[in-house]
Order: structure tokens, then sequence, then C-alpha cells
């Protein structure tokens, strides 16, 4: 049975993100303590494990179903992986995005590898919506206001969050079987 945002799921899903914030640590860079969190099951907002790192639900929701894709291992930027593995980040991005598409009817998505404040591998995905404000819509995310945008609630965002885990996990297991499909053709 799949979880859903109503009943056990949707209060335990509560309590998880009313504890304290996991792994709070001056020492430990964000994007680090996070996938180690994931590590830990500690991670609230993890939707699902990827062949190269953690899908999450992003902490503020100005666009419905914003996600980020960890990097695991925790590396300083994509050209510190092998070709295989940045294949794998990249092909792992572009599912993610295939999922938000289905799952939000997005019109687009936006995708965006930084580091600059955050020195660890990290893929921003941003689904696009044709009722965005005209004076946001044609111009980068961020030109919103994130200091003050909706932040991810389970009241809020549930319904959605276990919508994309759920896609994501199938979309993630169809990959899984395809690839596993064509190295059997290949032997």
């Amino acid at each position: 049975m799949r979880p859903s945002a109503t009943g056990e799921n949707l209060i335990a899903f509560r309590l998880v993100l009313s504890a304290p914030p996991f792994f709070i640590s001056a020492f430990m860079p964000l994007i680090e303590e996070r996938v180690a969190a994931a590590h830990a099951g500690e991670n609230p907002k993890v939707l699902c494990r990827m062949r190269s790192g953690w899908a999450v639900i992003g902490d503020v929701q100005f666009l419905r179903g914003y996600c980020l894709l960890l990097s695991d291992p925790v590396v300083p930027d994509l050209n510190a992986l092998t070709e295989e593995k940045r294949l794998t980040f990249l092909s792992d991005m572009a599912i993610i995005g295939d999922v938000l598409l289905s799952v939000t009817q997005a019109s687009r998505i936006n995708y965006e590898i930084l580091g600059n404040s955050e020195p660890e591998l990290h893929a921003h995905i941003f689904p696009r919506y044709a009722e965005e404000p005209e004076e946001k819509r044609r111009m980068p995310v961020w030109f919103y206001d994130w200091k003050n945008a909706p932040r991810f609630s389970p009241e809020e965002h549930g319904e959605l969050f276990f919508r994309l885990r759920s896609a994501l996990e199938e979309a993630t297991t169809v990959h899984r079987d395809e690839i596993a499909l064509r190295r059997h053709k290949v032997q």
C-alpha cells in the first residue's frame, strides 16, 4: 500500500517535521548535512533515493513542487564526477523533471546547478506555470521573494509530497528495469 497524505502517515509526517532540525551543525556544509540526514532516515523532505543521490522537496514552495537533487556521495561540483556518474546525475535530474511535469501539470521545468552559496553538487528543479505573474514568469526564479515564500508544510503540501514520492518511486523502478533489460540484451 502506498503512503497517502491522510490518516496515520500525515500525522507521522507532521511529527517528523515538527522535530528539531536534523543534524544542526556549524561545521557540516548544508548539502552534506542533508545527505547525512537522509542516510540516517532523519531528513523529512526526502522524496526518493535516486541512483546519483536524493530527491528532496524544497524548503520553500513559491513554485508548487520545487525539488532538489542532492548528490550522494557529496562532491564539490559536476566536474568532480566521472563521465558515467555525471550522466547518471543529469539523467536523475531529468527524471525528477519528468515526474514534476506529470504530477503538477507545469508548463515547463527549469534546471539549475549553481554551487556558489552551497559548494556541494546539487540541482534545483523548478516547475514553471503559465499562471505565474507575468513579471515573474519570464524571469529566473531568483526574482521571487525567497525570504517570504511559503515554507513547505505537510498541511499545505503533504498530498503533493506523497504524489511526487509515489511517482518518483515508480519512475526510478521503471528506469532501473529498462537499464537491466538493456544490459541483459547486450550479454
